[in-house]
């Protein structure tokens, strides 16, 4: 498009939704000399990820480990608590506290990029004009522009049968508005958001019940990651339900109870549900501007983050896997950066993944199950924290490292993490396996001490050593 011929609209690109992916396609644009504005409604700055999923979720968690001194029991004793009794407002005034510190860094980001923000809901009118409404006083106004990125992100998905009633029935952005902690929970789904409050209720001291369908949880992880994880989990008073389905949840003054199609009836004081994520594109009158969501709201998009209409980009949980804050921002810089014909190297695919469970778990690479089904020879190296000068200062005797070297050219070919620091941690074997590196290296580098990082060298040296002894008997 020709200087003149942007002219023709209001902005040269108007991003819809103001989280991870909206902000870097809105600043990125900005950067490139473009007139950007970004809409959202004035109580959603930030999107999601900043007001209802990601930091209110990891701050509860940090309060959680905080409070209850958790981390610090293999120390002080099982009856160790920093706050004896902690309420849910000690839980949640840290969380908003957290929230407002974050909205205010993306306004100031914005402003200091010179973006519009405009405050309301939008919606297409034709495939180049937005009307966004319900603004300062209602006001309603008509927005052009040259090319549009849509962020609207997702939210839970709430099954037709069940009613929720925001107090004792619940899904996970409701669970932030609870007025107290609940003494038994029923969390329905065992992905990643089910298991990471589930954990942290647990942590609080509820009495969880996880149901899960299918037959084992977190099955793109490690098998002995989950594991490790479902053991800790138990020891915190969880029950695990696999490969049963909820039929009835019965609600009453007294609390609820959750019946199964096996027959089992579970009282517990609240259930939440975690039923995955529905994307934010009902509002937007897609068809106006030539597009159609699929029937979970999700928009399809190229390997450019263009939608079918030319000039539209969707980036983040809106477009589906891998539905990640981290991957959402490259995403909206590199649709931002295709639209204006700027040269962009590709997101490497080489990602890791978090999950913020109490521990945490991140891996990065391929799983032992991957490297098995293709034939790969490898040999694994593990270290245990509890082997580690700072894993006793900390009070973890449970994490662990796992590296997956291959046999032939002796390269990273993944790394898994369960404890302390995983979602860090990571980044270290994430850093050598993208560099081309190999075990060696970190067998030849010197690490802080005391730190959690010295378990790569520990499970590097354990990988070799094994790998030393079958070079000998092989000669």
């Amino acid at each position: 498009m020709t200087a003149a011929g942007a002219r023709e609209y209001d902005y040269d690109l108007l991003v819809i939704g103001s989280g991870p992916g909206g902000q870097k396609a809105a600043i990125a644009g900005a950067k490139l000399g473009k007139r950007v504005a970004i809409v959202d409604r004035a109580d959603m700055v930030g999107g999601v990820c900043v007001n209802t999923g990601t930091i209110p979720s990891k701050t509860l968690r940090e309060a959680v480990m905080y409070l209850t001194g958790l981390s610090q029991r293999d120390l002080y004793g099982a009856s160790y608590r920093v706050k004896q009794d902690i309420t849910i407002s000690d839980l949640l005034s840290r969380a908003q506290h957290v929230i407002g510190r974050e909205v205010q860094v993306v306004r100031a980001q914005l402003h200091r990029n010179q973006v519009d923000l405009l405050t309301g809901t939008a919606r297409f009118v034709d495939p180049h004009t937005v009307a966004v409404d319900g603004g300062h006083r209602g006001e309603h106004h008509l927005i052009t522009a040259g090319h549009v990125v849509i962020a609207t992100g997702t939210r839970p998905a709430r099954p037709d049968q069940v009613d929720f009633d925001e107090i004792r029935v619940l899904d996970s952005d409701e669970v932030l508005a609870l007025e107290e902690i609940p003494s038994s929970l029923v969390v329905v789904g065992a992905g990643v958001i089910g298991i990471e409050y589930a954990s942290m209720f647990a942590a609080l001291g509820s009495r969880v019940t996880v149901v899960e369908q299918r037959d084992r949880m977190l099955d793109f992880c490690d098998p002995e990651i989950v594991e490790s994880l479902k053991f800790h989990l138990r020891d915190l008073a969880v029950t695990f339900r696999f490969g049963e389905k909820v039929v009835n949840v019965d609600v009453s003054d007294s609390g609820t109870v959750t019946t199964l199609a096996s027959g089992k009836r579970i009282p517990a004081a609240a259930v939440m549900y975690s039923a995955g994520r529905q994307g934010n594109t009902e509002a937007l009158d897609l068809d106006k501007a030539g597009l159609e969501a699929d029937h979970r709201g999700r928009l399809t998009v190229d390997e450019h983050y263009r939608t079918p209409v030319e000039h539209i980009y969707a980036v983040g949980d809106v477009i589906g896997f891998p539905a990640l804050a981290a991957t959402s921002m490259d995403q909206g810089r590199l649709a931002a950066y295709h639209a204006f014909g700027e040269q962009a190297r590709e997101l490497s695919s080489l990602q890791p993944i978090g999950i913020y469970t109490i521990p945490e778990i991140s891996y990065c690479g391929a799983t032992e199950a991957e490297l098995t089904s293709s034939a790969v020879p490898y040999e694994v190296g593990l270290a245990r924290y509890r082997e580690l000068a700072r894993g006793s200062i900390v009070g973890d005797a449970y994490g662990m490292l796992k590296l997956l070297v291959s046999t032939v050219d002796r390269k990273l070919l993944g790394v898994h993490l369960f404890g302390t620091g995983a979602t860090d941690l990571v980044h270290i074997g994430q850093a050598v396996m993208a560099c081309g590196g190999t075990v060696d290296y970190l067998v030849d580098t010197v690490f802080n001490y005391p730190t959690l990082s010295e378990a790569y060298k520990v499970a590097a040296l354990d990988a070799t050593n094994k790998m030393r002894a079958l070079e000998r008997f092989g000669s």
